[in-house]
């Protein structure tokens, strides 16, 4: 009885930890954007590093993939119109997308924009904000890239 009750309580400590990984409460790392619907320069476009140390598929499971930061790469404060949001990366190296949207839920993407590149489309975006995670596929290793914001174009 000891037992089990020893493993249940290092396995609640283990999930707290790995829900605290992806921190949406920090401040990001390459700042904050604010864009309402209809915007330009479409796309609107931000130079970063890609990666981080957290494995996203262990911390976030599902179809969640790629090493990522604990803070945001960055925050969209977006304003929804009647176009589509789309996020996508456009870089040389493997990239993924991790994004908590302004319901809360986990959205995730790799290799849905062009080559390896990710992208993420709501056809019927939300309005708040989006915190931003670009990670690097294989590794923890930073690499150049480029975050889209667009409502036109996917990379």
């Amino acid at each position: 009885m000891l037992r089990t009750v020893a493993t249940a309580a290092i396995g609640v400590a283990m999930l707290a930890a790995a829900g605290m990984a992806q921190d949406y409460r920090l401040n990001p790392i390459y700042g904050t954007v604010s864009l309402r619907g209809g915007f330009t320069p479409d796309p609107y476009v931000i130079n970063l590093q890609s990666g981080g140390q957290n494995n996203a598929s262990q911390t976030l499971g599902g179809s969640c993939r790629g090493y990522v930061a604990t803070a945001p790469d960055v925050r969209l404060n977006f304003q929804a119109g009647s176009l589509p949001l789309i996020i996508s990366v456009n870089s040389g190296t493997d990239t993924t997308l991790v994004i908590n949207g302004p319901d809360g839920r986990w959205y995730c993407n790799d290799d849905g924009g062009n080559g390896l590149n990710p992208s993420l489309r709501w056809n019927s975006p939300m309005s708040g904000q989006y915190d931003i995670w670009v990670g690097t596929y294989a590794s923890a290793r930073n690499a150049n890239a480029q975050l889209h914001i667009s409502e036109l174009y996917s990379q």
